[in-house]
């Protein structure tokens, strides 16, 4: 925290203020004695009424500009921003009670210089105005004298506070703590342990064994809530083929498409331009089969990227067109002009000239126009559908006097296909409540659906017979991987014995330099966490679904200091720590200036305020 003079700047203090509010809870007693001077003592010091209006005032504006609209103060109420105001304001009498108690006070001379230093205090030249002063003061209802000691006050609790919460720092034990457990890194080596390493075949579970399986892993084989629904609905696909599209309309969709259906000849295009014709020439003349144009580009400090054109017209390439557009593919020409000055250009690609006849174009024109008609449809027809089941009709009547189909699903969060893959079905259907009536609701297609919930069939396990075979996967599965731990328990003795992995016949496989959040395919994060938990030459095995991961910590790589991100890291972490110190600090040291103080709160007062910014 940068201080001048031993004090922190008023602006920083109101803002730590702001964010460690005291509640009003702690306040002590509360009086009702119904003056109008202030809304709250603390110790000698009030809160003047104009005060809290003033500061309550400000920050209703402030949230109203922030919301775009007028706050009222019931609103204001609501949000707790009065309570918030009242809070700050304590919390700062508080700490200029404090001060008082302790002689801790400032001279003339230091509230002249606070004064000098106010820009809405000074006139044109910049000096201080002695009418613009006694201006600004008259606009906020404020005497000179009133002001002065509002201002005295507020130098010696910054004094206050700048002794409380400067200087907060950390040992370096801490930080360097810190430091290891975000930025120290691993190396290690592990294997992978399958059942092609079990030296004995997994035994016959007998059917009390599979029985016992089931029973202990009952959340497996049980079904989710099932919601039984009955739907009807129209896709534009379903009607399309019946959806009549005219001679004239596709005439009239081919002939504004005509240069998405005739495209002339293009080149594929990398373009590297240079300050002048003699540089593009001599980088065309280092082109041999130990320097590429890639090299060219690196060269310039340039990506592949940044030259690439993409396809090309001959328009588009204007008076180099000639020349790229005899070029061969993998060719490299120039010097040619460019918008940009001679560079040479790289052929990629012939693209040939295309052209699509009206006749070969039509069916893919009648299959869109067709569908954009058919959401039409299906948009006039939800109004009369949503008319008929508000009348009363059923879902199945529906479907049999339009072109809507009715359907049934055994609906359960995670059902695909059809409607249900469908966002906004899945989501009407999570929400769909027995005794919902139907209405029509859209399709992301520009489809339309309504719904009955028949019934919901909460979660139920299904009977063992019919997951036999999965309970029979799960049973080995299990069986196997604890066959497999008890066989990793003794390669991991041997390996901490100082036998390698190729020693028992293992396949290794190295990682260096890998933090706590690194991943590697086709292993559990939590091999990671079992890592860092580990010492240099521990090993361990870790299970998994059917295998056993069997583990080497070879290296623990300290935090590079000298890295300038790691720096940066400590030294947020420095600052961060310090601030949350100085934040304690803060809450503890006010929470106490008010207990010994005592606090006493003019409701009345404060309502007459409320009532005056209504």
């Amino acid at each position: 925290m940068a201080m001048g003079k031993g004090k922190l700047s008023k602006t920083f203090i109101w803002i730590l203020m702001g964010l460690l509010i005291v509640g009003l809870a702690g306040f002590g007693a509360t009086s009702l004695s119904g003056s109008a001077r202030s809304v709250a003592t603390v110790g000698e010091k009030e809160v003047s009424t104009d005060a809290y209006l003033r500061a309550l005032r400000t920050e209703i504006n402030a949230f109203s500009a922030q919301a775009g609209r007028a706050v009222p103060m019931s609103e204001a109420q609501m949000l707790g921003l009065d309570r918030q105001v009242l809070a700050q304001l304590i919390t700062a009498r508080g700490l200029d009670n404090e001060a008082s108690q302790i002689g801790l006070s400032v001279g003339d001379d230091v509230v002249a210089e606070q004064l000098l230093q106010v820009p809405s205090f000074q006139g044109p030249d910049g000096s201080f105005n002695r009418e613009a002063y006694s201006f600004a003061l008259r606009n906020q209802g404020l005497s000179e004298t009133e002001f002065e000691e509002q201002l005295r006050d507020d130098t010696a609790r910054t004094v206050l506070q700048s002794a409380l919460i400067a200087g907060n720092t950390l040992p370096d034990t801490y930080i360097d703590t810190l430091l290891a457990y975000a930025g120290e890194t691993r190396d290690f080596t592990w294997a992978r342990l399958t059942g092609s390493a079990l030296q004995t075949g997994l035994p016959e579970p007998s059917e009390a064994d599979l029985e016992a399986y089931y029973e202990d892993n009952l959340d497996n084989y049980t079904l989710p809530e099932l919601r039984d629904i009955t739907y009807a609905w129209i896709a534009p696909e379903m009607i399309v083929d019946t959806v009549e599209v005219d001679e004239d309309a596709l005439r009239a969709a081919y002939d504004e498409r005509i240069d998405e259906f005739n495209l002339p000849e293009r080149r594929l295009v990398e373009r590297l331009v240079f300050s002048n014709e003699d540089a593009a020439t001599d980088a065309l003349a280092r082109l041999n089969e130990d320097f590429s144009f890639e090299d060219l580009v690196e060269d310039r400090g340039l990506s592949m990227s940044d030259i690439d054109m993409g396809d090309v017209t001959r328009e588009a390439l204007g008076d180099a067109a000639d020349g790229v557009f005899a070029a061969e593919t993998g060719a490299v020409v120039g010097p040619l002009p460019s918008s940009l000055g001679p560079a040479l250009y790289r052929v990629n690609a012939v693209l040939d000239a295309q052209s699509t006849s009206f006749e070969d174009a039509r069916p893919d024109l009648r299959g869109e126009l067709a569908l954009d008609r058919a959401r039409r449809v299906i948009d006039t027809l939800a109004q009369s559908i949503d008319d008929e089941l508000a009348a009363g009709a059923t879902l199945e009547e529906i479907a049999d006097t339009t072109e809507a189909e009715l359907g049934q699903i055994d609906w359960f969060p995670g059902s695909d296909g059809e409607i249900a893959a469908y966002d906004a079905f899945r989501e009407a259907a999570s929400a769909l409540s027995e005794g919902d009536f139907p209405a029509v609701l859209q399709l992301g297609d520009g489809g339309i659906f309504a719904m009955r919930l028949n019934r919901i069939q909460p979660p139920a396990p299904q009977p063992i017979e019919d997951v036999i075979d999965q309970v029979r996967q799960g049973w080995d599965t299990r069986e196997q991987t604890a066959q497999l731990m008890v066989q990793a328990e003794e390669l991991t003795a041997a390996l901490a014995n100082g036998s390698t992995f190729e020693d028992l016949g293992l396949a290794p496989q190295s990682e260096t330099d890998l933090g706590r959040n690194a991943q590697i395919a086709d292993l559990d994060p939590g091999l990671l966490s079992a890592v860092f938990e580990m010492a240099p030459a521990d090993t361990r095995a870790i299970t998994g679904v059917g295998e056993v991961i069997l583990i080497r910590l070879d290296e623990v790589n300290p935090v590079d200091r000298s890295d300038a991100d790691i720096e940066l890291l400590a030294q947020a972490l420095r600052n961060q720590a310090s601030n949350s110190i100085a934040e304690d600090l803060f809450r503890a040291f006010a929470g106490d200036v008010q207990r010994r103080a005592g606090v006493q709160v003019n409701q009345p007062a404060i309502n007459a305020v409320h009532a005056a910014i209504q």
